[in-house]
């Protein structure tokens, strides 16, 4: 949900009403993402350092801006289906915002549809600490009970008991499945520290589109083109086949022609004249016969 202060900055306005044109393309999304029953949708509303670094004067007013759009909303969201979750500390959010947000969500409860979260004081690496603290918290009450050390549990297999399913059950995403596509608005290359630990396999779809002017057309869009690639999640795809591999170029003969490209010319001109330099080709690529 990038983009909203520059896009109130091109046409001559302050930022809170760029928040607000922005809180107007989350119902056109929401809406499109319940109508193709898209069962999980995760918008990145407000992050820890948004929190930490705007000025106080946004951040109460992006607060009051939320509060304002759950209770103008949830009606809708009954109406489309939708049940509202959230991700991120936010415990440390106003009181008031957070019974809003608690009111919201039990009122959507009982919905099946799309499950709208939306990432509160949220930062992927704060979330990462707090569930290696809920881990370390775990371990040491167990020990208590035991009454043993935390080293005696280690040593009893705790430690090698400890594998990715054991962090991943201590996200806040815990209960949702990993994204399989992420869109980044406003032409930005960056993840922002935006789920860094689930996205490892999401594909990214980025658009200078900013976040203002992103509906639910454009939603369909990126889904269209996530649709076209083909995922692979480290092996090979389905299209590549053991023929594949005996018809690469050897290896050694790639060395040679690109051999020039890689090492200094100060270096090449050092080597003794008796060695015969391998013949470089015009335009040397990397390709398959």
């Amino acid at each position: 949900m990038d983009g909203n202060g520059r896009w109130a900055g091109k046409r001559a306005l302050k930022r809170f009403l760029g928040h607000q044109k922005g809180a107007e393309s989350v119902q056109y999304v929401v809406e499109t993402a319940s109508r193709i029953n898209l069962p999980w949708l995760t918008l990145y509303a407000f992050s820890l350092e948004n929190n930490l670094r705007r000025p106080k004067s946004e951040v109460s007013f992006l607060m009051k801006l939320l509060k304002s759009y759950l209770v103008g909303n949830v009606k809708r969201m009954n109406d489309n289906n939708v049940r509202m979750a959230y991700i991120g500390r936010t415990h440390d959010l106003p009181q008031e915002v957070q019974d809003t947000m608690r009111w919201a969500m039990e009122s959507t409860a009982k919905n099946t549809g799309t499950t709208l979260t939306l990432a509160l004081n949220y930062g992927a690496r704060s979330e990462i600490v707090d569930a290696v603290r809920s881990i370390l918290t775990d371990l040491t009450t167990e020990a208590h009970t035991r009454g043993c050390s935390v080293d005696d549990l280690l040593g009893a297999g705790a430690l090698e008991a400890l594998d990715e399913s054991s962090i991943s059950r201590k996200l806040y995403t815990a209960q949702m499945p990993d994204p399989d596509l992420v869109i980044r608005t406003s032409g930005e290359q960056r993840i922002s520290n935006f789920l860094l630990w689930q996205i490892a396999y999401s594909e990214i779809f980025v658009t200078d589109r900013l976040w203002p002017d992103f509906n639910g057309l454009h939603l369909l869009e990126a889904i269209a083109a996530y649709q076209r690639r083909e995922r692979r999640f480290g092996g090979l795809g389905e299209s590549f086949t053991d023929e594949d591999l005996d018809n690469l170029q050897p290896a050694e003969e790639v060395a040679a022609e690109i051999k020039d490209h890689l090492i200094p010319k100060s270096e090449t001109r050092s080597e003794p004249k008796s060695e015969a330099k391998p013949e470089t080709k015009s335009d040397p690529v990397l390709t398959r016969r």
